[in-house]
């Protein structure tokens, strides 16, 4: 996979795009990159339409970025582009949140006084989540790891954890 540095004038965006993006959410994508920094580039196809990342798009523009790093999907038949488009955003949507976990460690940044509004939840959502962290009556989710694999190198027989 190529990542390319593009213009964002010469980024198009799909006029199909069936997911919506409110100035509300925009607003919170601008305050995720200004927190965090651009870690997820937009993928283009030849032409330079956005199959997935207009979000990200308009909040770049909106922050008066001038150019991206984009992912170029060239492989892709126009059915595939369009379905793309389409599992990308539904496929994220389809799950939610370990409710235990997810309130082990919002608190946890809470507690370190880390600014939650650049995580995309609503006051009533933090409401809702820290009650529910109150409520529990264990000190901590059980937060499964890993099972880690012991490997064998075939070169010098040393063996390691994968």
């Amino acid at each position: 996979m190529k990542i390319e540095k593009i213009s964002l004038e010469k980024l198009k965006m799909y006029e199909n795009n069936a997911k919506e993006h409110p100035d509300w959410q925009v607003k919170q994508i601008m305050k995720s990159i200004e927190e965090f920094g651009f870690n997820d580039p937009i993928a283009v196809d030849e032409n330079n339409e956005i199959i997935e990342g207009h979000g990200r798009y308009l909040a770049l523009k909106e922050l008066g970025i001038k150019s991206c790093d984009c992912i170029r999907l060239s492989h892709l038949t126009e059915n595939q582009k369009r379905a793309y488009i389409i599992a990308h955003n539904k496929l994220t949507m389809n799950t939610g949140f370990n409710s235990e976990i997810l309130a082990y460690e919002m608190n946890a940044l809470k507690v370190d006084n880390f600014d939650l509004s650049v995580l995309g939840f609503g006051e009533a959502e933090l409401n809702s989540i820290f009650n529910n962290f109150e409520d529990d009556d264990e000190d901590e989710p059980e937060i499964i790891q890993p099972e880690k694999k012991l490997i064998t190198c075939p070169l010098c027989g040393g063996e390691f954890e994968k």
